[in-house]
């Protein structure tokens, strides 16, 4: 009896010695598991921030728009890519990224998460960004695991990936959903001008990004002046009524400053129009030709600050009678103001930049230069 007895206690010591030896194991595996979560996470958190920062280079909204091409800004955005990915460190140490792990290129519809990312076609600039961040062995070495070496696993592989896009192609405007004005400088320039800007433009002022301030001489960008100069070729620029009909100076003067408020916005609705391109590719607006002296403060305080401003492809009607019929949207910086002494000598210099502009509504038919959505992550 008591060896039948000493027998059960061992067989007992011994089972309960398997048991804790499993909960154990269990223990230390679920240690591992949770850091293999972890990881997970910090490696999508790097591709993620990776992909957004490199898209964002891509408009590189501060720079020389207009100057860029293909090859360059998938230069400069590989480099963002890796300097974002190294920013947030995996395991305790920051991921170095290979050739492959990053892909520039061109997504026709961003809108799309299951959309291809292509090869940018000719004529265009990329607006997407692929990034993988990896732990493998052949780059930045495989995760490394802690009990789970007990049960002979040593280490893991683990990656993410993101993507990254904008949008151009811009149609129209609504009212930012996060009750932010609309980046719209009310002043219209001519078609004409506008295509001819890159041949018969002056350039005699330069924007610098890193002190965000203009200064006289060239930086090859070129400009041209909006100010209307009675030359009756093409002729008529002017202010533009975004809001109630025969804006005043008054609204004019807060809408440079302060852009399109929400109340502009319903009473140019009231009045069945709209800021979004109908069938026919083009929208009209109310209008004043010329611009008065009386702005020339609020002008002033907006040197080297990002606008959007309206192109009109005909105008018809005098004076404050005027009707512009819109058929672009262009992002421009507005370099110098003079509206003082003779007509001859009056400017209002603009020169184009890249713009992102909120509450913007973009197709593939939109007629846009140098606006674009802001950056988001497509998958």
């Amino acid at each position: 009896m008591k060896r039948t007895l000493a027998r059960r206690r061992g067989n007992i010591v011994a089972m309960t010695a398997i048991l804790m030896m499993v909960m154990i194991a269990f223990v230390a595996l679920a240690v591992d598991i949770g850091y293999l979560y972890t990881v997970r996470n910090e490696l999508q958190r790097s591709a993620d921030a990776a992909a957004i920062a490199a898209t964002w280079e891509l408009i590189d909204k501060d720079g020389k728009a207009g100057t860029e091409t293909a090859d360059s800004l998938a230069t400069s955005a590989r480099t963002k890519a890796a300097l974002f990915a190294s920013l947030n460190k995996v395991g305790n140490q920051a991921p170095g990224l290979a050739g492959d792990d990053v892909n520039v290129g061109y997504m026709s519809n961003p809108s799309d998460p299951n959309g291809a990312m292509l090869a940018t076609p000719t004529g265009k600039l990329p607006n997407a960004v692929f990034v993988r961040v990896q732990r493998t062995s052949a780059q930045n070495g495989q995760v490394p695991l802690f009990f789970a070496r007990a049960i002979g696993f040593d280490q893991a592989t683990e990656t993410a990936q993101a993507t990254a896009a904008f949008r151009s192609g811009l149609s129209g405007f609504q009212m930012p959903s996060d009750g932010t004005n609309l980046n719209i400088l009310p002043f219209a320039l001519d078609e004409t001008t506008w295509n001819a800007l890159t041949t018969a433009g002056s350039d005699s002022w330069t924007y610098n990004k890193s002190t965000k301030t203009v200064t006289a001489g060239g930086d090859g960008i070129k400009e041209v002046n909006l100010f209307p100069q009675g030359t009756g070729s093409p002729g008529n620029r002017g202010t533009v009524d975004i809001g109630s009909a025969n804006n005043s100076t008054a609204d004019i003067s807060r809408q440079i400053r302060s852009g399109i408020t929400q109340a502009d916005y319903s009473a140019l609705l009231a009045q069945n129009r709209s800021l979004q391109f109908g069938v026919s590719g083009t929208l009209t607006l109310n209008g004043d030709t010329g611009i008065s002296a009386g702005v020339k403060d609020d002008l002033a305080s907006v040197v080297g600050q990002p606008r959007i401003i309206p192109i009109f492809r005909s105008v018809s009607g005098p004076g404050n009678n005027a009707v512009y019929t819109i058929c672009k949207w262009v992002g421009v910086r507005v370099m110098y103001v003079k509206l003082t002494g003779s007509a001859s000598s009056k400017t209002v210099t603009i020169q184009p930049c890249n713009v992102v502009a909120k509450g913007g509504i973009y197709d593939n038919g939109g007629g846009s230069d140098y606006v674009y959505s802001p950056v988001w992550l497509v998958r």
